[in-house]
């Protein structure tokens, strides 16, 4: 009789473990990042592609000032709010854990958020700059605008959030804190990512931009999904 009641006590904290600090906060931002980088595509979905002469672009700008403008505030806002996003995440898989690799990898994912971010918004200003050329502008600085937007905004934040992706797979690895499978999918993405870098010399990796933009995005909600579970609590952690 006194093994079961010790059986049950040390089976009460397993079943009873709380959430990760931080991991609700996490969700509500992640998903609230997907909804405005799904809304910033729909907005955006007619954007002239890379190669698109000046004048064309120009002409774009004249019918679709709306589109950029709006386009630009989601995607500045959708920037800002992927840095408490990183920071918590960083934070997240960190959690008890003391080991130096662990330490470094989160920092790196911490990093790799903040560059991101910092892409997102660089794209944004370069856009809404774009939106405000006058149909005499240069055709020549209509289009450097519009390579440079696409140049931060997508391979800029592709290699960015492979930082953050392999710094968060890393960090959270062995310690089971995030589902094998996800761990799994947020390295194919860090890798797609830093591929993605390759457009710059054959533009034919370009289709992995999509990959990461949209792939990292459902990534990065289902890692948020797996660390708001309630967790199981370690067999000797109230001992």
């Amino acid at each position: 009789m006194p093994t079961s009641v010790q059986e049950s006590s040390a089976a009460s904290p397993r079943a009873a473990a709380p959430r990760l600090p931080g991991a609700v906060a996490l969700l509500t931002g992640a998903l609230s990042y997907a909804v405005l980088t799904v809304a910033y595509v729909v907005t955006n979905r007619a954007t002239p592609q890379p190669g698109t002469p000046g004048r064309d672009i120009l002409r774009y700008v004249r019918d679709n000032g709306t589109a950029i403008d709006l386009g630009a505030f989601l995607l500045l806002v959708a920037a800002v709010l992927l840095v408490p996003v990183a920071a918590t995440l960083a934070r997240l898989v960190r959690h008890r854990q003391s080991a130096d690799m662990s330490a470094a990898a989160a920092t790196a994912a911490l990093a790799g958020g903040v560059l991101a971010s910092g892409a997102l918004a660089s794209s944004a200003v370069l856009a809404w700059t774009l939106g405000r050329l006058p149909e005499q502008a240069p055709a020549a600085l209509a289009r450097a605008l519009a390579d440079l937007s696409f140049l931060t905004g997508g391979i800029g934040y592709a290699v960015s959030f492979a930082l953050l992706a392999a710094g968060t797979c890393l960090a959270a690895r062995g310690s089971g804190i995030l589902p094998r499978a996800c761990a799994t999918t947020g390295l194919v993405i860090a890798a797609a990512g830093l591929a993605a870098t390759l457009t710059l010399v054959v533009f034919g990796f370009s289709y992995l931009l999509p990959v990461v933009r949209f792939g990292g995005t459902a990534w990065l909600v289902w890692a948020a999904l797996a660390l708001a579970r309630p967790r199981s609590a370690a067999p000797g952690a109230n001992a």
